[in-house]
């Protein structure tokens, strides 16, 4: 893992919050020129430090107003089974984070649909998709309080 000093981390916390800053505004934030403080940022890109930049989009916006957590229990669990599961979940484009955790149940799936019939469906789909039975409990979001990507960085 790449050791970050204080300038990295610096940098990190203003991209986390400014994705679309120009590496010459960057750069006067952190007190560099812009050729030193491009780099650092390419070599966090190049570490995987860095993984990506994206647009948050309102869900509303594209109707997707539902959100769902589901809880899954495998009722037998092993190496192969697991693989077998995170390769079927990777591709429903629906779920937005899929968790294998440990307690009384094995996975955490997030979702966001239109409305409780797509959610029906979904879960059908996903629960056929299995390699071994499974069962589900599922908790509709009424209000969401906080979300966010940000990480706090230690400075």
């Amino acid at each position: 893992m790449t050791d970050l000093d204080r300038t990295d981390r610096k940098i990190l916390d203003i991209l986390q919050r400014q994705g679309r800053i120009s590496m010459t505004d960057l750069a006067e934030q952190i007190g560099l020129s812009t050729s030193p403080c491009s780099e650092r940022v390419r070599r966090m890109e190049r570490e995987k430090v860095i993984t990506g930049y994206h647009a948050r989009v309102d869900p509303a916006a594209l109707g997707k107003t539902l959100l769902v957590f589901v809880e899954i229990t495998l009722s037998s669990k092993s190496g192969d089974v697991f693989d077998k599961v995170r390769q079927e979940l990777l591709h429903v484009p629906e779920v937005m984070e899929c968790h294998l955790v440990s307690g009384s149940f094995d996975y955490l799936v997030k979702a966001r649909l239109g409305g409780m019939s797509e959610y029906r469906h979904l879960l059908g789909d996903i629960l056929k998709k299995l390699p071994v039975t499974a069962e589900s409990h599922s908790y509709v979001v009424m209000e969401e309080v906080k979300e966010s990507l940000y990480l706090p960085v230690d400075r």
